[in-house]
């Protein structure tokens, strides 16, 4: 068989797998979040959310609503430089994300059951 007969079985085999692939995983709610930003955002998203005094007064100063503060943090990038990792109960995450050409750093206490919002500020 020939380099060129051996590609093209290869390639009608590959498609079909993509086409049952997208078939299985389309009406899914699938995620790939490999990378350790993804998990820590993704961990605090899912979470009930809770935020401190200074967060709410910050969130009132910039005139950010809690639907605004979830588009913020899906965009958000995690500092570990700067986070607490190594706590036992509750961790604590400094993320850093842009919403509106503004940049704006996060200190989110991530819990078992809880992430609350410690404080929110411009950069």
């Amino acid at each position: 068989m020939k380099f060129i007969q051996r590609l093209g079985f290869f390639s009608i085999g590959l498609v079909i797998g993509i086409v049952i692939l997208l078939f299985f995983l389309g009406g899914k709610k699938t995620s790939c979040d490999y990378g350790l930003d993804a998990r820590v955002i993704k961990n605090i998203s899912i979470k009930k959310t809770a935020y401190s005094q200074e967060a709410l007064k910050s969130f009132n100063t910039y005139q950010i609503d809690t639907n605004q503060y979830k588009t913020i943090l899906q965009d958000a990038s995690v500092n570990f430089g700067e986070s607490q990792t190594d706590l036992d109960s509750c961790r604590v995450y400094i993320l850093e994300s842009s919403y509106n050409s503004e940049k704006f750093k996060l200190q989110v206490e991530n819990c078992d059951s809880i992430a609350k919002i410690r404080s929110f500020q411009k950069q």
